[in-house]
Order: structure tokens, then C-alpha cells, then sequence
């Protein structure tokens, strides 16, 4: 029986091969830009790029570290990339289709909210939420309560410093 796991979840690959790829072409790079060793030095340069990326696999913390941070990293450029396609749709000026100013703003703060809640239920913290903001939980009463007491108040403030223009 298949238990569904693919070849580049084997542990040769994520513990040792991918973090020794990834380390290995970063130095090669930098000593290749930099030219630390000198112009033309190609083999100087692999090789001290090698043997880093070996030291750095062997050392278990600093991979650790590595590959905590390559995860947070994705995750981000996936946001970052979910955040800009929603921007261009609500913001950009299309030819023949105008947004009123009014309503740009409603779309983002409405895709903002939208979003936050994507991110919320993709970790899978709608739960623990839930369970945070429910009728046990006196802090999350307390919570509640001052955020829809500062809600009242921002709303006040808005209406009165809108009349006063």
C-alpha cells in the first residue's frame, strides 16, 4: 500500500541534499559577486562552497534554523502574492471600468478582512479562536467587549469630526 509520500519528502532529500543545494549555490554566488578569491577562480570558489554547504549539513541547529526560516519565507511570498493580485484587481485602472474612490476603499478594507480570515482558516486557528472568543473564556468576553466599545467611539468620532467640516 501506498502511504503517500513522494521522493523529494525522503529524508535524503529534505534533510540533507536540498539544504546543502541551497547553501552551496548562496556562497557560490556571493564569492563569485564579491570575488573575494580573485577573477576567474571557479574552482576555489566551488570548492569552499562545498565544503561550507557539507559543514553546514552536518550541523543540526543552523539547518534547523535554515530551513524554519525557508519555510516562513514561502509562506510569505505566497501572501505577498495573494495581497498584490488583490490590490491590482481593486486598485488598478482599467479602461471602460472605474471604481468610485468610496468604493476602492470598501473592496480593500473588505479583502483585507477577507484575507486575514483566509490566513486564519488555512493555519487552522478558526478553532482555537473560536474557542478563545466563546462564553468560558471571560478574557475573550473582555476583548469583545473594549473592541466594540472602541468601535462605537471611532464611529462617533467619525460622524462628529465629518459634520464639524
Amino acid at each position: 500500500m501506498a502511504d503517500g509520500t513522494t521522493i523529494l519528502q525522503h529524508w535524503i532529500f529534505s534533510q540533507f541534499l536540498l539544504p546543502f543545494l541551497l547553501v552551496f549555490f548562496i556562497v557560490f554566488a556571493i564569492l563569485e559577486r564579491t570575488k573575494l578569491f580573485g577573477d576567474g577562480k571557479k574552482q576555489i570558489n566551488a570548492l569552499t562552497a562545498f565544503v561550507i554547504g557539507l559543514i553546514f549539513v552536518g550541523a543540526v541547529y543552523p539547518k534547523l534554523v535554515v530551513s524554519n526560516l525557508i519555510l516562513f519565507l514561502t509562506v510569505t511570498i505566497v501572501a505577498v502574492f495573494v495581497i498584490l493580485l488583490i490590490w491590482g484587481f481593486i486598485f488598478g485602472d482599467e479602461k471602460g471600468f472605474k471604481l468610485e474612490g468610496w468604493m476602492k476603499w470598501v473592496l480593500g478594507i473588505t479583502a483585507g478582512i477577507a484575507f486575514i480570515w483566509a490566513v486564519i482558516w488555512a493555519t487552522g486557528l478558526t478553532d482555537k479562536l473560536g474557542n478563545f472568543f466563546s462564553q468560558s473564556s471571560s478574557l475573550g468576553n473582555t476583548i469583545i467587549t473594549n473592541g466594540v466599545f472602541l468601535l462605537v467611539i471611532a464611529v462617533t468620532l467619525v460622524v462628529v469630526m465629518k459634520n464639524q467640516k
